[in-house]
């Protein structure tokens, strides 16, 4: 993939179709008037069998926003300056964009040389990109109206095309839409450049939040299973209509990209002047307007007009209309902080100057965020830093969870002091005690001796307190004796046992409750179904209570819980037998 940049008068659409045998002008007007003033694609295949595409740019300074949405996703530009003119105005305003977007590979095409000698144009072309991202292009001088040249160019372009790295084919796909259209029979078709991943036939995009479904694909005119970036692709699209879609929107795989309208960036280079108040954004085909609020020295948070697919490392570009300036800023974050603090705005600048990039800037990323989905995380476009803990579908920054950890007993001491009859806190209350985002995160800070335990945060044996321990341990050496013969209400309160604290002696497994106002020790299962086995089967409710030794206060509710613990099977005649 190549872009032209130039003025329209250097005879830049005259090479593209000397080149390609391709006419890039799409419109009537643009061959009347032989002014570019939309995108033009066309593409050939070079003597080595590579398969190259060009976007043709408008050159008009009227039309730099066309031209800004056809540059965005090449990778290769091919600038153009004219024996006979010269750089232009344009020409630097072509360059200063290249340069703002930091495309480093391309080639210097001095046109019109029948016209006039091409070398002191080239000289000082050379000269003027130096000191650019494109740095010393190589450069040739040709006529598309003569053919002299063709040759060396296409030999040029052979010699960039094969030093451009190579794009990832398992990235995920952000196809920028430049054109959008129906054909007759076919329905919704969109174009743009696959700067990177893999589009088959059939796959599912996202489209603002709708899914859309690829019917049919092509590459350069041809149809295709299958197109692999760097490709200039047609998509034939099912779920939407064309009205619905439009330059600049983004077809997206699923879940891949956090569509975001705040974002901080930092500007390629330092400013000179104040930066306006209001910018117009430009990414891929995208254009929307910006609210601009500069935090310190380079960085910058941007409010967008509307949501942008955007990624940590994306270069996009900043236009002041008011002066025709463009700068170049790079995404450091798609899901800023609030800057709420006297200084934050500052502070933030600061920490985005320390934050390194790739690997390190993700943990660094991840240490200031402490717990984030791993999803949400990837969709920002950051790799997962070695070291992570993972918690179902949670991060936790590498150290985290043992900090937390180690303070998780004494939340719970805390919560035990305050209601000594319950075992520990729930884990909602954990949650909350330790800034927990998801109570899922729970189990990553819950370390031996503590456990979890029916919904709470516990100690192996939690223990109850000293006086309704005395209280369980008397009731407990009465049934010993007597296992069945559960105390009476009175009894129970007596002893000092009220609701709460029968509640926590059953959670510590001190007794074990039959029913409402039924309690009777452990094990009692155990010696209800061994006083039951000596009897004849089927036994009734009277046998069992006088081989149990209780009233029908106890009896029947306690048959009643055997039953449902299918220890005991009551039959239609309401006689039991044991299981």
């Amino acid at each position: 993939m190549i872009a032209t940049a130039g003025h329209v008068d250097h005879g830049k659409s005259a090479l593209v179709r000397a080149l390609t045998g391709m006419e890039p002008d799409r419109w009537e007007e643009e061959r009347r008037r032989g002014l570019t003033i939309d995108l033009g694609f066309a593409w050939t295949t070079l003597p080595s069998g590579r398969r190259v595409a060009v976007v043709d740019v408008p050159g008009h300074e009227r039309f730099i926003g066309n031209m800004l949405a056809g540059v965005g996703s090449v990778p290769t530009a091919l600038v153009v300056v004219a024996a006979d003119d010269g750089w232009s105005a344009q020409t630097a305003e072509h360059v200063a964009v290249l340069d703002a977007l930091g495309v480093r590979a391309g080639l210097l095409a001095v046109t019109k040389a029948d016209l006039a000698d091409p070398a002191p144009v080239l000289a000082d072309a050379r000269e003027r990109l130096a000191g650019t991202s494109l740095g010393r292009l190589p450069a040739v001088a040709v006529s598309a109206r003569t053919g002299a040249g063709l040759p060396e160019l296409t030999a040029a372009l052979e010699r960039v095309l094969a030093g451009l790295p190579a794009p990832d084919p398992a990235a995920p796909v952000r196809l920028w839409v430049d054109r959008a259209f129906t054909i007759r029979g076919a329905g919704t078709v969109v174009t743009g450049t696959l700067a990177a991943g893999t589009l088959t036939a059939g796959d599912r995009l996202d489209l603002g939040g709708r899914t859309v479904t690829v019917r049919g694909l092509q590459s350069l005119g041809a149809p295709v299973e299958t197109a692999v970036a760097t490709a200039r692709v047609a998509l034939n699209l099912r779920g939407v209509a064309v009205e619905e879609i439009s330059r600049g929107d983004a077809l997206l795989t699923p879940d891949a990209f956090r569509r975001t309208a705040d974002l901080d960036v930092t500007l390629v280079a330092p400013v000179e002047g104040t930066l306006p108040a209001e910018a117009v954004v430009h990414i891929g085909s995208a254009t929307v307007a910006a609210r601009v609020r500069p935090l310190d020295g380079t960085a910058v948070r941007l409010r967008l007009a509307h949501e942008l697919p955007l990624r940590v490392g994306d270069r996009l570009l900043l236009r002041d209309p008011g002066v025709r300036r463009v700068l170049g800023a790079d995404v450091r974050d798609v899901d800023p902080p609030e800057l709420r603090r006297r200084g934050a705005a500052r502070s933030r600048a600061a920490e985005l100057a320390e934050q390194p990039a790739g690997a390190e800037g993700a943990a660094a990323d991840l240490a200031r965020r402490r717990f984030v989905r791993r999803a949400d995380f990837v969709a920002m476009g950051w790799p997962v830093p070695a070291g992570t803990t993972t918690v179902g579908p949670w991060l936790v920054a590498p150290g985290l969870a043992d900090e937390l950890a180690a303070r998780v007993p004494q939340v719970v001491a805390r919560y035990r002091q305050l209601r000594p009859l319950e075992p520990g806190p729930p884990l909602a209350v954990l949650r909350s005690a330790l800034e927990l985002p998801d109570v899922e995160l729970v189990p990553a800070v819950v370390r031996a001796p503590l456990e979890l335990r029916e919904g709470r945060v516990v100690a192996a044996d939690p223990g109850l307190p000293a006086a309704v321990q005395r209280a369980v341990d008397g009731i407990r050496a009465r049934l010993a004796a007597e296992p069945f013969a559960a105390p009476e209400a009175g009894d129970l309160v007596a002893a000092g046992l009220g609701t709460r604290e029968l509640a926590a002696a059953v959670r510590a497994e001190q007794l074990v409750r039959i029913a409402d106002g039924v309690y009777l020790a452990p094990g009692v299962a155990e010696v209800a179904r061994a006083r039951l086995a000596g009897l004849p089967s089927p036994f009734t409710l009277s046998e069992a209570r006088q081989a149990w030794g209780t009233t029908r206060r106890v009896a029947v509710p306690l048959a009643e819980w055997l039953d449902a613990r299918g220890i005991t099977v009551r039959l239609p005649d309401n006689t039991r037998r044991l299981r």
